[in-house]
């Protein structure tokens, strides 16, 4: 399957289940935010949030059995900074009281002005974030 279609079958999917899960249990689909609530957990809250996020891995995983060719991981980046990256991104979320997926898929569909600043922010961020790492500062 080329790009386009995934990336297209991709997204509908993620809106799809940010869609569900804000009409049937009344939550956004912010991961950092699941993911936090499992690690933090209220007696309440922690079955759907890791049924949520074992559906990511499982579906994850689905794809890659489906479409053997799918992933193909970067080579050359060390593995101590690919952790430090991954420990930023948690803490940047924690600060900006949410991730993408929260803000970009469900805050800007609920046309929230506090997401769209964050998306802005994630967006330049990124770009220079890019910019820096292809060209060198």
């Amino acid at each position: 399957m080329s790009a386009w279609p995934a990336a297209l079958a991709g997204g509908v999917l993620i809106g799809l289940a940010a869609t569900l899960l804000l009409w049937l249990n009344g939550r956004i689909a912010g991961i950092s935010g699941i993911v936090g609530g499992v690690l933090l957990p209220q007696r309440s809250e922690v079955a759907w949030r890791a049924a949520f996020l074992l559906g990511l891995v499982v579906a994850g995983a689905a794809w890659l059995w489906w479409v053997p060719g799918a992933y193909a991981p970067r080579q050359g980046f060390p593995p101590a900074l690919l952790v430090a990256a991954g420990l930023l991104v948690g803490f940047g979320t924690r600060m900006g009281n949410g991730c993408t997926s929260g803000h970009g898929v469900c805050g800007l569909g609920r046309l929230s002005p506090r997401s769209l600043a964050a998306v802005l922010v994630f967006m330049a961020t990124a770009v220079a974030t890019t910019w820096v790492v292809r060209h060198g500062a």
